[in-house]
């Protein structure tokens, strides 16, 4: 049975085990899974909720797109030069576990609320599943490779051209994709936080809704359609990998393996 067939039934699996479940819960307390796919098809073609779902698409690219341009060559920097990976490696363990969340008031009140100060929680949240990834994909560069084309004359940046970037260019990609979610996450979360007054997204959208308790259905609408997202950007990363890399993608189809290469770094949000 193809994957997709697979997914398929599981998704319809988990409405009808959703639907028995709210149908024995209050609708007070659980909306039944058919009203909020029905609110869900309503937002579709709300134009308010329609401007939100672009900002946090809006948000969500720049500020990957932002974390990466820093991240990969501060990533090669490092994991190419061990003398200055060492030299900075307290100041590195010292920020890495400072969670985003928590540097909302801080941004907002240096930047104000909106779409900078999102982009500024945004890249530094992406910056280091893509940074760490970067460097394990030089670590994981033969050696060998290297060592051949220096012997050869080759310079210290082509060596790092020709075969350090194309050994670490999967794992970079997976800490792309890593960073994905983050952003997607940090977006929705910044928006929700600082409320529909000062902000834009589907988490001012969800604050907005908030404010009234018979707003669970469209609450959990919004919500249904941030998986959505969430979905649909991983895919189409996906598709951009398969593109980028096709010699990669081309190896792990012979072997029937499922393209997850690099190190999973786990980022406090």
């Amino acid at each position: 049975m193809p994957r997709w067939a697979q997914g398929l039934i599981g998704v319809i699996a988990f409405i009808i085990l959703a639907q028995l479940i709210g149908l024995a819960i209050p609708a007070a307390v659980l909306p039944r899974i058919s009203t909020i796919l029905s609110e869900a098809a309503r937002l579709a073609g709300d134009g308010r909720f329609l401007a939100d779902l672009a900002a946090t698409v809006e948000s969500w690219i720049l500020g990957l797109l932002i974390a990466t341009v820093i991240a990969v060559p501060l990533g090669l920097v490092l994991g190419s030069l061990p003398g200055i990976r060492f030299a900075t490696r307290a100041l590195v363990e010292f920020l890495r576990p400072v969670p985003s969340v928590a540097l909302i008031t801080l941004v907002s009140l240096v930047v104000g609320s909106g779409l900078k100060m999102t982009l500024i929680l945004i890249a530094y949240g992406c910056a280091w599943p893509i940074l760490y990834n970067t460097m394990a994909g030089l670590d994981d560069v033969d050696p060998v490779a290297a060592e051949t084309l220096r012997s050869f004359g080759f310079s210290r940046v082509s060596v790092l051209w020709f075969v350090s970037l194309r050994s670490a260019a999967p794992f970079i990609a997976t800490g792309i994709r890593i960073a994905s979610a983050v952003a997607l996450i940090l977006s929705i979360g910044a928006g929700y936080i600082v409320g529909r007054l000062n902000g834009s997204g589907i988490g001012a959208f969800i604050a907005d809704a908030s404010s009234g308790t018979a707003n669970m259905p469209q609450i959990l609408a919004a919500t249904l359609w941030a998986g959505v997202l969430g979905v649909v950007l991983n895919l189409a990363l996906l598709g951009l990998e398969r593109l980028a890399l096709p010699w990669h993608h081309a190896s792990l189809d012979a072997t029937d393996a499922t393209p997850q290469p690099g190190t999973a770094v786990a980022v406090g949000l």
